[in-house]
This record gives C-alpha cells, structure tokens and sequence, in this order.
C-alpha cells in the first residue's frame, strides 16, 4: 500500500466517529424520553444537540435519521449544534424517516413537517416563525406562524435558511447560501437569496 499513513489516519477516524456516536446517541436518546419528545429507531447522534419542547407541543422524530453537532463530524463546517424546539403550546415538529442534518436549527411556533430522506447540508435553519413583528411599533409583539413543509428526498445546501409558509416540493435542491421565503416546486434546482428555480430535472422513466 503506497500510502498506509492516510489509510491508518481515515480507518482510526472512522472508528472514533462510531464510538463517539454510540454513547451520543444512548444519552441522547434517553434525554429525548425524558423531554416527552417522541423518537424513532436507529437514530445516531454525533454530539449533543439541543432539544426543547414547550409544553403541550409535539415533536416527533422518524426513524434512522442521524445528527451531526460536532464540527468533527461533517468535515464541510459544523459551525453549531443542532437545535430543535418548538416556541408555543400546540406548535408540532415532525421529521420523517432517514433524514441527515448537520448543525440544523429547527424552531416551530406553529407546523414544520420534514419528510423522509431529507438531507439538511452544515448550518441550515428551518422555521415557520418571524420571531418579531415587522413593522417598527410591533417589533417586540410576537409574530404569527406560518406552516412549513419540505417534502421527501429533499436536499437543502450549506446556509440555507427555510422562512415561514414554505412548501419545498419533493426532489427538489437548494443551492447553498439559499433564503428560501416562497414556495419551490417538486424536481428542481433552486438557489439564490430570494431562492428561484433555476434547473428542471429531467427524470428518467420508470424501466429506464
């Protein structure tokens, strides 16, 4: 083997990350139980992230889906841990199966649903919320909710930020640096600040 020194060096990496993952993700889980916050199988953690729940909310985690809230982890820039809360009572959460985040913020007043096999790229912020009024006499009246939902298989980039009443269409991706304030359709490449359609995928047919 021509370079054993990068093979050790990436094989004992690998191997840290599984330990590191495995006592993450048994005290996480655990901390999830006793937050009232209802989880999934197979679900791994690297880090601790942060996960507060208001009373008489919901969040819901689907199974498989992994966590990444040490910069060691995902080697593009972790710059945060991953943060989940919902801000009201009533206000839900709900992320489906499979779905990857890195240094994620998600923080519902009201509905963000995620759905399976979502791929949150380092540092995106999701959240249905203004968190202040706009006008400069509202400034420190809370604002109203507007739904959220990002529909499966969709891959948001570094820096993304979702803003409320989203809908982000099945398939799609937004490019990185994205501000996502209206909705995206299924099956396209969207990008910019404020994000737009830029590409249409063309999907093979089925037997292709």
């Amino acid at each position: 083997m021509k370079d054993l020194s990068g093979y050790i060096f990436v094989r004992l990496r690998f191997v840290r990350l599984l330990v590191y993952s495995f006592f993450c993700s048994a005290w996480v889980k655990l901390l999830l139980n006793l937050r009232g916050i209802k989880a999934g199988k197979k679900l791994r953690f690297y880090g601790i992230p942060v996960a507060i729940r208001m009373v008489d909310s919901k969040i819901e985690i689907g199974n498989g889906c992994s966590f990444r809230s040490d910069f060691t982890s995902n080697l593009v820039g972790v710059n945060r841990k991953c943060i989940i809360t919902t801000l009201r009572r009533k206000a839900e959460i709900k992320i489906g199966n499979n779905s990857g985040f890195s240094g994620t913020v998600i923080a519902a007043a009201g509905s963000i649903k995620i759905g399976d096999r979502v791929l949150c790229g380092a540092n995106t912020t999701i959240t249905d919320y203004d968190w202040h009024g706009i006008e400069p006499d509202k400034r420190n009246i809370s604002a109203e909710p507007k739904p959220v939902v990002i529909e499966d298989n969709v891959w948001l980039g570094l820096n993304t930020v979702v803003l409320k009443g989203v809908t982000i269409g099945k398939n799609s991706v937004i490019g990185a640096n994205s501000v996502v304030v209206k909705d995206i359709p299924e099956n396209v490449i969207a990008a910019g600040n404020p994000c737009r359609v830029i590409k249409q995928f063309q999907l093979s047919k089925p037997g292709k």
